[in-house]
């Protein structure tokens, strides 16, 4: 198999973006975690995210590092966006610099706390 029919063996997910992050369509791929493109339309942000993941896998080979297999990410890759309110973005900053931590860190205990809380009531 070629490399260009292994790249688009490779799933992806497509968004459209909000006119404050710049409008278009953003590509992401869930076996690669921070391999992510754009593009005005759907077709462009395709074509983006194509050459994106390329880069990534010429990347990840020329430093020896492995390259995930297609649909190796599962449902699940551990990342998710979730836009909020400027007023709670700032509450999180100063809550995590507060604390010491980054706002991902802050934000994932915040999460699992409230999930332990809610699945103890049950």
């Amino acid at each position: 198999m070629s490399k260009a029919e292994r790249i688009r063996q490779y799933p992806f997910e497509i968004r459209p973006l909000s006119a404050d992050d710049g409008g278009g369509f953003l590509i992401s791929f869930p076996d690669f975690s921070e391999c992510i493109s754009d593009g005005e339309t759907v077709e462009e942000a395709i074509q983006n995210g194509i050459d994106a993941l390329q880069e990534t896998i010429t990347a990840l080979e020329s430093m020896g590092l492995p390259v995930p297999e297609p649909n190796s990410g599962g449902s699940y890759s551990g990342k998710f966006i979730q836009r909020t309110t400027k007023s709670l973005h700032a509450q999180l900053a100063v809550r995590a610099k507060q604390e010491g931590v980054s706002m991902n860190t802050l934000v994932n205990t915040l999460l699992a706390e409230s999930l332990g809380r809610r699945e103890s009531t049950r």
